[in-house]
C-alpha cells in the first residue's frame, strides 16, 4: 500500500490564505489524478474565526479560476495534530512561531513555511492588506512547488 501524504495549511484565521491554499492544492492533486494519495486540510493558529465561512474574496478569486470551496468553516489547529499529519505549511514567520507555540516543539521538522518550496518570503495576509490577486498567485506558487517536490520524491 502506498503511503498517503498529509499536508495541513495553516494562517491566521483559517479564512483567507490557508484555506486559499487548500482548495489551491487539491485542485492542482485532482487534476493530476492523484487526490487518493493525499489527505489535505486547513486550519487557524487563532480562535478568532474559528466557525466562520471562507473570506467572500478568496470565494470570488477560486471561483475565477475554477475551484471549488464550499463547506469550508474555519477550525483551530491542535497540538495534537501533529502525530496526525506529515506537514503543516504556514504563510508567513509568524504563522510558523504560532505553530511551535502550539506543538510545543517540531522534532520531525513538520512545520514549513508555503514559500519556501519555491522562492522564499511570506504570503501576504489579504485581510489586512487587500491583494487577494497577489495571494493566489504566491499560493499557486508554493502548491505547485510542493506537488512537484512530491512527484519527484523530494517531498
Amino acid at each position: 500500500m502506498e503511503k498517503i501524504t498529509k499536508i495541513m495549511f495553516v494562517c491566521h484565521g483559517n479564512i483567507c490564505r490557508s484555506p486559499m491554499a487548500e482548495f489551491v492544492f487539491r485542485d492542482i492533486i485532482e487534476k493530476a489524478g492523484v487526490e487518493d494519495k493525499f489527505i489535505v486540510k486547513s486550519s487557524a493558529t487563532s480562535y478568532e474565526e474559528i466557525g466562520c465561512s471562507t473570506h467572500r474574496e478568496v470565494v470570488k478569486i477560486l471561483s475565477k479560476h475554477g475551484i471549488k470551496c464550499s463547506g469550508k468553516y474555519a477550525e483551530k489547529l491542535k497540538s495534537e495534530d501533529y502525530d496526525s499529519y506529515d506537514l503543516f505549511i504556514g504563510m508567513d514567520e509568524r504563522n510558523i512561531r504560532n505553530m511551535i507555540k502550539i506543538f510545543g516543539v517540531d522534532p520531525k521538522f513538520k512545520v514549513r513555511k508555503l514559500l519556501d518550496f519555491a522562492c522564499g518570503g511570506d504570503v501576504e495576509d489579504p485581510y489586512y492588506y487587500g491583494n487577494f490577486d497577489k495571494t493566489y498567485e504566491d499560493v499557486l506558487l508554493g502548491c505547485t512547488e510542493i506537488f512537484n517536490k512530491w512527484k519527484t520524491g523530494r517531498l
